[in-house]
């Protein structure tokens, strides 16, 4: 089986996990920007971050024989925060670099003048970058919000197929769908969606623009709940080609929207940064 997770923070994991992962038959990832647990208080711990989003996760994920790429936004939660505004103005500097395949997270958390301010922003650079955008719906109200954010989409101009609307459930699937942008699910062991509540949907909505992912952030989380989520729909029926489709060909296709989509891991950028640490430790 093998694996495209579309929306992992391995930020917030350890190299067990990346270990784990190639395991399990990941091969490649997406890591969306996103907040840190704490406020940021400054734009340079943005620029930190991101930096480390485009050298460093890389650079581990390759040692494990994964591809690693990454969205760059102001995510949702600091759009609120003044102090974190100015971050839009560093944010093109970044979608130009090679592994950015979109624009995000970006969208809403609870649904502010200033989240309605930098989604549209963000949604603008996406059209200008060329680049696909990962949409964030809200964990409260998430009904209202997923509406909301179809209806910004809408207006923004960007086609809907280059956007993912995530964290979906039962009751905001059908819109998203109808929308004609794609359905990201982030499977989790207690909150958001489960394999079995995804297997159903599957079922009801078939396999075609679906994303499954297991986010896997700072809180109770799974790094394997993209390989359980395949399991589960072979146990249910589904093929080979169909798990194929949902972990794998989907995200690639999805993402493949950028031009910047490389799914061979740098195992030779990882050597020579390895084998250059070495030699820095023998100058000691």
């Amino acid at each position: 089986m093998r694996i495209f997770d579309p929306h992992i923070h391995m930020s917030s994991r350890t190299t067990d996990d990346y270990a784990a992962m190639h395991a399990a038959g990941v091969r490649a990832l997406v890591e969306p920007a996103f907040w840190l647990g704490q406020p940021r208080t400054n734009v340079g711990s943005f620029t930190d971050y991101f930096d480390a989003l485009v050298g460093w996760e890389p650079f581990r994920a390759s040692q494990y024989g994964i591809a690693h790429h990454c969205t760059i936004a102001l995510n949702p939660k600091e759009a609120n925060d003044p102090r974190c505004a100015p971050v839009l103005d560093v944010l093109p500097r970044y979608l130009e670099k090679d592994g950015v395949v979109a624009v995000g997270e970006i969208g809403y958390d609870s649904m502010t003048a200033e989240e309605d301010k930098a989604f549209a922003a963000q949604l603008a650079l996406a059209i200008d970058h060329d680049l696909p955008a990962m949409v964030h719906t809200p964990h409260r109200d998430k009904a209202t919000g997923t509406e909301r954010s179809i209806a910004v989409v809408r207006e923004s101009g960007i086609a809907p197929e280059r956007v993912v609307l995530d964290h979906l459930n039962e009751v905001t699937v059908r819109q998203v769908k109808e929308s004609g942008s794609w359905m990201g699910f982030s499977i989790y062991p207690d909150t958001k969606m489960d394999e079995e509540r995804m297997v159903a949907i599957l079922r009801e909505y078939g396999t075609e623009k679906v994303l499954v992912n297991s986010a896997a952030d700072w809180g109770k989380s799974d790094p394997l709940k993209t390989r359980k989520t395949g399991d589960a729909m072979l146990a249910a029926g589904f093929t080979e080609d169909d798990v194929d489709r949902v972990l794998w060909r989907n995200p690639v296709e999805f993402y493949g929207q950028s031009g910047r989509l490389s799914l061979e891991s740098d195992t030779a950028a990882a050597a020579e940064f390895a084998g250059n640490s070495i030699l820095r430790g023998a100058r000691k």
